[in-house]
């Protein structure tokens, strides 16, 4: 089987785990940096680019996409999946991921627990917002943030104020959640692969850091997970139809919360953390599915 991995690195160590393990497995793997593809749309006939070259289809692409680089990215995907390729995510689960207020209101809609979180245009307001998600302290994200940048703590009604006023200066969009006092700067990463966990791990931020992103200086520990905790991490990756998934909770005296689903979770921090061979579950999956979808369509 042909597998693409779409990345804009070759050398990140997602990237070379995914090319290693399909290799394994016997596939024919490439790396395609997405944004050098060109998009050429047409009647019947869509296709893909690269240096005046019509791209040699593969059966299946892994899309590992740049959160900075979304829009172009996932219609590099779609026109994939126009053309009839496997895609172990699909673009529109990746749109609805990356926008931080739409998958909450997806997310509350399916019943998840969630942090009290609100959304407004109008920094005056801040006050009544603060107590409606029962603050003061209360967390500030920009909403196209990841791995922790764009993310403030404010403990204070003048400290987000200001920290408000700076994001809507710079025409941010942002929203404000509640503090979940009791996670203490502990969060968990559930690696969810169709329908099942792969691999969990509790991520703890640095002393006097509410944060817990490994990026930012956390530490990772192997976890157990609960029933609920598992649940949880299952149904959040499912209603964003999500088949891989890393799914942020946050241990709270009401149960798990949801604080982030991410559709392109990278591996290092999981497989060095956990031992498990997250990459070559990923390559099984597309095994599994590829080849049905491959028989389905023989088989029209």
């Amino acid at each position: 089987m042909k597998i693409c991995i779409l990345s804009r690195n070759e050398n990140l160590y997602s990237t070379k785990r995914l090319v290693e393990e399909a290799k394994k497995h016997g596939h024919e793997t490439t790396v395609l940096d997405y944004m050098d593809c060109n998009i050429l749309i047409e009647g019947g006939n869509p296709l893909l680019v690269v240096n005046g070259k019509n791209i040699a289809l593969p059966d299946a692409i892994i899309p590992r996409i740049g959160a900075s680089k979304t829009y172009y990215g996932c219609a590099v995907v779609r026109q994939f999946e126009m053309m009839k390729v496997f895609t172990s995510v699909k673009s529109q689960a990746i749109v609805r991921s990356r926008d931080k207020l739409r998958s909450m209101q997806i997310l509350s809609r399916h019943g998840l627990g969630l942090p009290k979180t609100a959304f407004s245009s109008h920094p005056e307001q801040i006050k009544s917002l603060m107590k409606q998600v029962g603050g003061p302290p209360i967390v500030i994200k920009l909403l196209e943030g990841t791995q922790g940048k764009g993310v403030v703590l404010a403990e204070s009604l003048n400290a987000a104020k200001s920290a408000l006023d700076a994001f809507f200066g710079l025409k941010a969009n942002i929203i404000i959640q509640e503090y979940i006092k009791e996670s203490n700067g502990r969060d968990l990463r559930v690696f969810v692969i169709n329908g099942k966990v792969a691999a969990a791990m509790t991520r703890q931020g640095v002393q006097g850091e509410f944060r817990s992103n490994l990026h930012q200086g956390g530490e990772a520990h192997k976890v157990r997970l609960s029933k609920l905790e598992r649940e949880t991490a299952l149904n959040a990756a499912k209603a964003l139809g999500l088949s891989i998934a890393g799914v942020d909770l946050l241990q709270s005296s009401r149960g798990p919360l949801v604080m982030e689903v991410n559709s392109s979770p990278g591996l290092e921090g999981i497989e060095k953390t956990t031992g498990k061979n997250v990459a070559g579950e990923i390559i099984k999956y597309i095994e599994e599915n590829a080849f049905k979808k491959s028989r389905d369509k023989i088989g029209a």
